[in-house]
C-alpha cells in the first residue's frame, strides 16, 4: 500500500510540456541531494527488469561516465521510466546539461517505444539542467506545468525550482516560489538567502537569515560571504562575531571566508586569532583554507608570515599551483614586484606548470616595475603554452606593455584578445589616457559602446582623465554629464578630481574652484590638484585657499606642504618658504624623495638627485657635463626659477643638472647600444626643466626616450614630446 501510494505520487501521468530549447551547456549547478541516488530510487518503480536496468544505468553513469551509459541506454529495446530517470539525472549530476535537455525532449517525444510521463525525479534533473544552461524560460515552463498538473512537490523538487530561478538570476521569482512552499528545509532557506544576496537586496537577506529556523554553518557562511560580495564588510564582521557567540562550529569554508574578510579589512589581529583556531581545529592541511590563510597575510602586508606558511605547508597541499599563485599575487599587491618575479622563477625551477592565472599576476608585476623584457618573456610563455588570451590575462598583458612604454604592443594584445569584456576595453582606454592620447581614448570608448559593452565607474574615470591630459574640456564636460544621465553612475572622488584636473590643466582655475564649491567636495586630493595648477599658472590667492583647505583636511600630508612651499619659492617668497618648511619639521612631515630608475639586464638601477652611490658615477657625471654643454649650444636654457632654495644662480643650475631622471638617462645612454630606446621611470612628476632638457637630449643623442612619471607617459623623439607640452 505504502509503496503503491509513493509510486502514484511520484510518477503521476501528465501531458507533455511545450518544446524546450537546448542552448549551449553552462556550468555545474550544485544541489544539496544526490540526484543519482534519486535515480536509483526511481528505478524501484517499474517491473523487476526495468528496475534492474535503471539501477545498472545509474551505476554505469557514475562509474564509467555518460557516454558508456548512453550507449547502453541506446541499446535498450524498450526504454522505461527508470531508464530515462537514470540518464537525465546522470546528465544533471555530471554537468551535461544540454545532453540532459535533449534526453528529456526525446523522452517526451516517445523515443524508444512510447512516451513516458516524467516523474518528480526526472523533473528535478531537468530543472537542474535548465539552471546549468541559464535557460529560465524552459525552467519556467516546467514549473508552470508542474503547478497546473498537480505534481506532488516535495521539498527536494521545490528546492530544484528555487535553485533554477536563483542560478538564472530571477531572484524575485525564487523568493515568490519560496513563499509558496508548504515545507522548507535548511537548503530552501540557504537558496533564497543566496538569491537575495545575489540580487543585492542585503536588508531582505538579513531579515530572512534572522527568521530562519535552522542557522547552520552553511547559512552563516552564505550570509557572511554574501555581505562581503555586496560591499558590506563591517556587517559581515558583525555576523562573524555573532556566529562565534552562537557556538557554531567553523568548517573549512567558514575559515576561508573569515580569512578573506580579515584580509579585506586588513585586520591582522583577527587573522591571527583565526589562524590559532584553525590550528586547534586541525584543518590547516586543507589546500583551500591554507591558500586563504596565506592570502590574508598577504593582504595585511605580512609577506614573511605568508612565505613561512607556504614553505611549511606547500609540500603536502594538494593543489600547490594555487599556493604559488597566492604568493605571486601577494608580492604584487604589496608593491614587491621584483620578489614576485623571482618567486615565479623559483616556481619554474621547481617544475610547477605556469598556469594562466599565475601568468596574469606576473604580467602585472612586470608592468608595475616597468620590466619590459621580463614582460616579453611572460608573453612568450603564454604563446608557448597555448594559453588563450582570456579577459584577465589580456587586461594584464595590455597593462604591462602600456606601463612599460610600449603602446603599440599593448594595442596588438588588445586586438588579439578573444573575449573583450569591460575590463579589457577599460585597460586599453586607460593606456591611451596615460599617454595623453585623448582622441584615441574617446574613439575606443565609442567603439566599446558600439559593441554594446556597458562602461563602469573605472571606464569613466579613464575617459575623463584622457580628456584632462589632452585639454579636451568640452568633451570632458559631456562625458561627466553622460556618466550620470545615461549610465546612472554617481560621481566618486576620482570623477570629481578628473574634472578639477581638466579645468586646472586648461588654466580655467575659476571654473575649477567653483566646481569644487558647487559640488561640496571635501576631499584633499581635489584641493591638491588645484594647488598644483596654481603653481603652474602662478595664482597665489587660490594657492593659499587650497593650502588652507589641505592643512585642515590632512595635517600630515607631505605633498600639500611641498606644493605650497614650492609655490612660495617659485615666487621668491623665501620667508614664507622657510616658515612652511619649519612647520613641516615641527609636525614631523617628511617629503617623499624623488627617485628615477632604469632596467638593464634584469637589474634595476635607481638614482636620486646628486646621487654618487652608483658604481659608474664618475662616468655618468662626466658624460652628463658634456651633454649639458651640448644642449646649451643647441639653445637649451635652464629654468632656474624652479629651484626651491635661495641660492646663487650658478648653484641653481647645478642643482637642476643633476636631477634623478637626468642621471638615469645619462647612465642609459652610456650603457645601452646606439639606437636602443631608453625607458625611464620616476616616482614623482617630472619637473618642467627636466622635461625641456630631455627634449633636447633626445635630439642631441638621437635617442627615443620614454619617461613614465607619477601621472603619465612622455615619449620624447627628435626634440619633441608626445604630450605636446600639455601635461
Amino acid at each position: 500500500m505504502a509503496r503503491a501510494a509513493r509510486k502514484a505520487a511520484a510518477a503521476a501521468p501528465l501531458s507533455p510540456p511545450p518544446s524546450f530549447s537546448s542552448p549551449s551547456s553552462g556550468g555545474l549547478v550544485p544541489r544539496a541531494r544526490d540526484l543519482l541516488g534519486r535515480a536509483k530510487e526511481a528505478a524501484l518503480y517499474g517491473t523487476p527488469r526495468e528496475r534492474a536496468r535503471g539501477c545498472a544505468l545509474a551505476c554505469l553513469a557514475k562509474s564509467r561516465g555518460f557516454h558508456d551509459a548512453r550507449r547502453a541506454f541506446d541499446g535498450t529495446p524498450a526504454r522505461s521510466l527508470p531508464a530515462w530517470t537514470a540518464i537525465i539525472s546522470g546528465c544533471a549530476r555530471g554537468g551535461r546539461h544540454a545532453d540532459g535537455m535533449r534526453a528529456f525532449a526525446e523522452m517526451l517525444a516517445g523515443g524508444g517505444g512510447g512516451a513516458a510521463a516524467p516523474n518528480a525525479f526526472v523533473l528535478a534533473g531537468v530543472l537542474r539542467c535548465c539552471a546549468g544552461l541559464g535557460d529560465v524560460e524552459s525552467g519556467r515552463r516546467v514549473h508552470g506545468w508542474m503547478l497546473r498538473s498537480g505534481v506532488r512537490q516535495d521539498v527536494v523538487l521545490c528546492n530544484a525550482v528555487l535553485d533554477m530561478y536563483a542560478k538564472c538570476g530571477h531572484h524575485d521569482r525564487a523568493r515568490r516560489a519560496f513563499g509558496a512552499m508548504a515545507e522548507k528545509d535548511a537548503v530552501s532557506w540557504n537558496i533564497v538567502l543566496s538569491a537575495c544576496l545575489q540580487g543585492g537586496d542585503v536588508l531582505a537577506a538579513m531579515r530572512l537569515f534572522d527568521e530562519s529556523p535552522s542557522q547552520d554553518a552553511s547559512s552563516w557562511n552564505t550570509i557572511i560571504s554574501g555581505l562581503m560580495r555586496n560591499g558590506c564588510a563591517a556587517e559581515a564582521l558583525d555576523r562573524l562575531k555573532q556566529m562565534v557567540r552562537a557556538g557554531v562550529v567553523f568548517n573549512h569554508y567558514t575559515y576561508s571566508t573569515a580569512f578573506a574578510l580579515a584580509g579585506m579589512l586588513s585586520l591582522l589581529d583577527l587573522g591571527r586569532q583565526l589562524h590559532g583556531r584553525l590550528v586547534m581545529a586541525a584543518l590547516e592541511d586543507d589546500a583551500f583554507v591554507c591558500c586563504s590563510l596565506m592570502d590574508m597575510y598577504c593582504k595585511c602586508g605580512e609577506m614573511e608570515a605568508a612565505l613561512l606558511i607556504f614553505d611549511c605547508w606547500s609540500w603536502f597541499i594538494g593543489d600547490v599551483k594555487f599556493a604559488w599563485s597566492t604568493m605571486v599575487a601577494g608580492y604584487v599587491q604589496n608593491g614587491r614586484e621584483e620578489e614576485a618575479i623571482e618567486f615565479f622563477r623559483r616556481m619554474l625551477r621547481e617544475g610547477v606548470p605556469a598556469e594562466q592565472f599565475i601568468l596574469t599576476s606576473v604580467a602585472a608585476a612586470c608592468g608595475n616595475a616597468g620590466m619590459v623584457e621580463q614582460g616579453r618573456q611572460v608573453h612568450g610563455f603564454v604563446e608557448k603554452l597555448g594559453h588563450r588570451f582570456d579577459a584577465p590575462l589580456a587586461s594584464a598583458m595590455i597593462g604591462m606593455y602600456s606601463k612599460c612604454g610600449s603602446l603599440e604592443d599593448a594595442l596588438r594584445i588588445f586586438h588579439s584578445a578573444q573575449a573583450k569584456n569591460v575590463a579589457v576595453w577599460t585597460t586599453m582606454l586607460c593606456s591611451y589616457a596615460s599617454y595623453g592620447q585623448g582622441r584615441m581614448a574617446i574613439e575606443i570608448f565609442n567603439r566599446m559602446k558600439a559593441e554594446t559593452i556597458t562602461p563602469n565607474e573605472v571606464t569613466l574615470v579613464a575617459v575623463l582623465s584622457a580628456c584632462s591630459h589632452s585639454g579636451l574640456v568640452s568633451d570632458g564636460e559631456h562625458y561627466f554629464k553622460l556618466m550620470q544621465e545615461e549610465y546612472g553612475i554617481v560621481p566618486s572622488t576620482e570623477h570629481y578630481n578628473c574634472m578639477v584636473d581638466l579645468y586646472s590643466r586648461a588654466g580655467l582655475l575659476d571654473k575649477a574652484k567653483n566646481f569644487i564649491e558647487e559640488n561640496n567636495i571635501h576631499e584633499a586630493i581635489v584641493w591638491k590638484t588645484l594647488l598644483s595648477a596654481c603653481r603652474l599658472y602662478k595664482h597665489m590667492d587660490y594657492a593659499k585657499l587650497a593650502s588652507e583647505k589641505l592643512v585642515q583636511l590632512e595635517q600630515c600630508d607631505a605633498g600639500s606642504y611641498v606644493l605650497m612651499s614650492n609655490m612660495y619659492a617659485t615666487n621668491s617668497k623665501w620667508l614664507d618658504t622657510f616658515k612652511l618648511r619649519s612647520l613641516m619639521q615641527e609636525r614631523k612631515v617628511k617629503k617623499q624623495p624623488g627617485q628615477s630608475w632604469i632596467h638593464l639586464k634584469n637589474a634595476v638601477h635607481t638614482f636620486v638627485a646628486g646621487d654618487v652611490s652608483h658604481p659608474r658615477s664618475a662616468e655618468i657625471y662626466a658624460y652628463l657635463d658634456k651633454l649639458m654643454e651640448r644642449l646649451k649650444e643647441m639653445g637649451y636654457t635652464s629654468r632656474t626659477d624652479l629651484v626651491v632654495h635661495d641660492v646663487e644662480e650658478e648653484q641653481r643650475e647645478t642643482t637642476l643638472k643633476f636631477h634623478s631622471e637626468r642621471l638615469a638617462i645619462a647612465f642609459g645612454i652610456i650603457s645601452h647600444p646606439l639606437g636602443m630606446p631608453l625607458r625611464i621611470f620616476k616616482n614623482l612628476r617630472v619637473c618642467e626643466d627636466c622635461h625641456e632638457a630631455i627634449k633636447f637630449i633626445s635630439r642631441a643623442a638621437d635617442r627615443e626616450i620614454v619617461v613614465r612619471d607619477l601621472y603619465r607617459f612622455h615619449h620624447f623623439k627628435s626634440g619633441s614630446c608626445s604630450c605636446e607640452d600639455f601635461w
